[in-house]
């Protein structure tokens, strides 16, 4: 049997140069606003038997925002970024310029003292493959970087790919089968 898990990408919290690591800040207006926009096209995914987000607060807002009712999960949450927690990239790249190249550069470093990069993905990707394999729907509303873990792990992609998937609020991303036998599925539009 197979499983479909969509992610859904949080709305926004703050501007595009405002975003920190590890960013628990809620939505904030035009965040409620991309909600409203959109909520036609995504609302029927909340007719999956399970509905899950990640435990921060713009992501469990963003689901409740689309009637999905989710139960957080942490194994969902963000990148944990240890002592760069609330800061931007530009204020950590100017206090700690080299600490910032090596992390960019080595998968398995953790110059913030948090998570790897190596240890984020397989968190995110330890919970894909713990979901219930039986023909179930699933939709789960998480943080970018989140969505981004999982489609490196779901490809088998090299971590290096992590830096070249872009998500924007409220995008999702679509993968199906068995458990550890990810494939992406590519949607034909907004219905």
């Amino acid at each position: 049997m197979t499983l479909r898990v969509t992610l859904v990408a949080a709305a926004r919290g703050s501007s595009r140069s405002a975003e920190r690591f590890d960013d628990d800040r809620p939505l904030d207006e035009d965040g409620r606003h991309e909600v409203r926009f959109v909520a036609h096209a995504l609302v029927p995914l909340g007719a999956a038997e399970l509905r899950y987000c990640s435990p921060t607060p713009r992501s469990r807002a963003t689901g409740n925002a689309l009637g999905f009712a989710p139960m957080a999960q942490p194994a969902l949450r963000d990148w944990d970024m240890g002592r760069w927690r609330g800061l931007t990239p530009g204020e950590v790249t100017a206090r700690e310029p080299a600490a910032v190249d090596r992390w960019l550069a080595d998968p398995r470093s953790a110059p913030h003292g948090g998570e790897t990069m190596l240890e984020f993905i397989g968190r995110v990707g330890g919970w894909l493959d713990t979901r219930p394999a039986d023909g179930t729907l699933a939709v789960a509303v998480a943080e970018p970087a989140v969505i981004r873990a999982a489609l490196v792990y779901a490809l088998n992609a090299p971590p290096s790919a992590y830096w070249n998937v872009e998500v924007r609020p409220l995008s999702t991303l679509t993968l199906t089968g068995p458990p550890g036998r990810w494939s992406l599925c590519l949607e034909t539009g907004v219905h």
